[in-house]
């Protein structure tokens, strides 16, 4: 009896055994339930401070209304997951990410995460910043016109996080004075941040405006927006790949690219010199029309662009700009499609420059982002377009 009794204990305890890891591999497969920590509690008031050793994960069923600024600090961590929504309620909101922050904004071509306002004009709040520890050419270190917060630095590979199908909406409001956010403002970013699939729409300023630093783009959305669709300041040496950029239906907006080295100094140290590849530019003649406007010492090498519907496809500017360029076959594979002016250089003094035959070559059947004048597969849906 002694034995069977035993068999029985032994055996109950198999099945309880068995029956537990089971249950464990199905709360496994099961979606995380996420508690709430910090500024995060109260989705209706989504503002202040992620300090050092805080991540605060957003909860992506809940909206979370922007009502001032989010600072990620030295340290601190926000993690957005796909399908989130963050709406700005005020003029004054804004997310900034400070140097040692870092931002993870992670969505899914059918669930994208979405940072807009409650307003669907341009202006309606400031944007994202990000300050990163990466070189720039104003000095070692800077204070961000756009947060006041320090930016650049010697970490080439600093991480700031990243962002992948991300759609940012209806920025660029006043910052101070005439300082106006942008849709996306990259301070000194370093290459160990990623940076694919982001959209910009509807900004009052440009959609996204890069402050020296190295980090690196892919498929990259710029639409309707009041000033340039994509511009570099300050030393950006990175790469691009993929960028589609479209001006407003009303005409207002400026280039689809515009690349600067620094004003002050058109040689200081790190220059800009990104690569950029695989570009569709679709613009209006009316403002400053210039698909591509290189100037200030700026150095690029550019590969695969489309341009449609511009005065000028690349107008290249100063004495140091005009010398990288002209001869040197840094401009591609260009397929210029109603631009009345394919290219043109000025001096620093503002005189014409003859074009060497050189300077570009062109290409009649570009692609550019992907599907020449039209909408790339890769942007379809969950860019706005």
């Amino acid at each position: 009896m002694k034995k069977n009794h035993l068999k029985l204990i032994a055996a109950a305890l198999f099945i309880g055994t068995t029956f537990t890891i089971y249950s464990c591999s199905k709360d496994d497969d099961s979606t995380p339930t996420i508690t709430p920590v910090g500024i995060a509690v109260d989705p209706t008031n989504f503002k202040g401070d992620i300090t050092n050793g805080q991540i605060v994960t957003l909860d992506p069923t809940k909206v979370y209304k922007l009502t001032g600024a989010v600072n990620i600090k030295d340290g601190g961590k926000l993690v957005i997951p796909a399908g989130t929504r963050i709406i700005a309620t005020l003029t004054t909101s804004f997310i900034i990410v400070e140097q040692g922050g870092q931002i993870y904004a992670n969505g899914t071509s059918g669930s994208p995460v979405l940072l807009s306002a409650s307003s669907t004009t341009s202006g309606s709040w400031g944007g994202l910043v990000i300050c990163g520890k990466a070189p720039i050419n104003t000095g070692t270190s800077g204070t961000s016109e756009l947060g006041n917060s320090t930016y650049g630095g010697t970490v080439s590979a600093d991480n700031s996080g990243s962002l992948s199908f991300v759609r940012i909406e209806n920025t660029g409001a006043v910052y101070t004075g005439t300082t106006k956010f942008n849709g996306l403002s990259l301070f000194g970013v370093g290459s160990g941040t990623t940076i694919g699939n982001v959209s910009l729409v509807n900004s009052a300023n440009d959609g996204i405006h890069l402050y020296g630093g190295t980090v690196n783009l892919s498929n990259i959305v710029s639409i309707n927006n009041l000033d340039d669709a994509f511009e570099w300041t300050d030393g950006w040496n990175g790469t691009a790949t993929g960028i589609y950029t479209k001006r407003k239906a009303d005409g207002i907006g400026n280039t689809g690219i515009k690349g600067t080295n620094n004003t002050s100094n058109p040689d200081a140290s790190p220059r800009s010199n990104p690569i950029i590849k695989n570009v569709t530019f679709l613009g209006a003649t009316t403002g400053e029309s210039n698909a591509i406007k290189l100037k200030s010492g700026t150095y690029a090498t550019i590969d695969n662009a489309v341009t449609s519907n511009w005065t000028t496809g690349v107008n290249i500017e100063s004495d140091s700009t005009v010398a990288k360029f002209n001869g040197h076959k840094k401009i591609t594979n260009v397929l210029f499609n109603t631009t009345a002016t394919k290219v043109s250089l000025k001096s620093t003094a503002g005189a014409n420059v003859p074009i060497v035959d050189t300077t570009y070559t062109e290409k009649a059947d570009a692609v550019g982002a992907g599907n020449g004048i039209l909408v790339p597969t890769w942007a379809t849906g969950w860019s706005g377009l």
